[in-house]
């Protein structure tokens, strides 16, 4: 039976979800356990998980929207690699037994925590700063284009992360400022898990009943997050995501 203090730690995951989507990514590695704890089966978990948090990433987007026409241009050249990659990871993952689900999602939330871990340290390795020169080159574009069909694909199958993935290839491609970083993660990471959960949506996977209330926790949270991220010290919010998703992991490994 499901109990009242249940479904309010579902709602409270998706609203945390939210604002840490928005601010750097990794929501996932709070709202994916959750359904897990809840009970959830390990793929409807992933396929609910993915309806609740992308309608979080639209409201983020449009905090972000005056960041994100910046870059316009890139924008759409990013667009196709993220709506072929999203229904291929979600077509993978359907077709995957869950009994290999299982045994792969502790990995998988132990590789999201690790490069959310190591975050910074690629930043300092590509040389973003806030305040630093903007430039595109020809290379980027092209490295973006296809790192973004494998982020996407991985963002379609599991999540947990993406956001970081994108955040360190746009740096990569030489964009400085992490705010309109942030704001083309969001459009880029609703695409991505639009794709996917209509895909979900239709092989009869959504848990629709909590689905639903974590949307509407993942949609006010990622509005404050994306409103307040300039005021957010991000290195004590990403030392809680990595301390949550290492015990995570080993809670997955000790389950499976």
């Amino acid at each position: 039976m499901e109990s009242p203090l249940g479904l309010l730690g579902l709602l409270v995951a998706s609203v945390a979800a939210g604002v840490i989507n928005s601010v750097a990514g990794g929501g996932s590695l709070i709202s994916f356990p959750s359904l897990i704890a809840f009970g959830v089966p390990a793929i409807p978990a992933n396929a609910s998980n993915t309806a609740a948090l992308w309608p979080g990433s639209l409201s983020s987007a449009v905090a972000y929207r005056r960041d994100t026409l910046f870059h316009r241009d890139l924008l759409l050249t990013l667009l196709l690699p993220s709506l072929v990659g999203g229904l291929l990871g979600a077509v993978v993952l359907v077709v995957t037994p869950p009994d290999i689900f299982d045994r792969v999602v502790p990995f998988l939330v132990l590789f999201a925590t690790l490069l959310f871990a190591l975050s910074d340290v690629v930043a300092r390795w590509t040389g973003a700063r806030p305040d630093g020169e903007e430039r595109v080159t020809t290379f980027g574009r092209v490295w973006g284009f296809l790192f973004q069909l494998f982020v996407a694909t991985y963002g379609g199958y599991f999540g947990a992360g993406i956001g970081i993935l994108m955040l360190g290839s746009l740096s990569v491609m030489g964009l400085r400022d992490i705010h309109r970083m942030n704001g083309l993660k969001t459009v880029l990471g609703t695409l991505i898990n639009v794709v996917a959960f209509v895909f979900f949506a239709v092989k009869g996977l959504v848990v629709w009943h909590l689905a639903a209330p974590m949307a509407a926790g993942a949609i006010v949270g990622g509005w404050i997050g994306a409103r307040s991220a300039k005021r957010i010290d991000q290195r004590w919010l990403r030392a809680f995501i990595t301390v949550v998703g290492l015990g995570v992991s080993a809670w997955l490994f000790v389950r499976v």
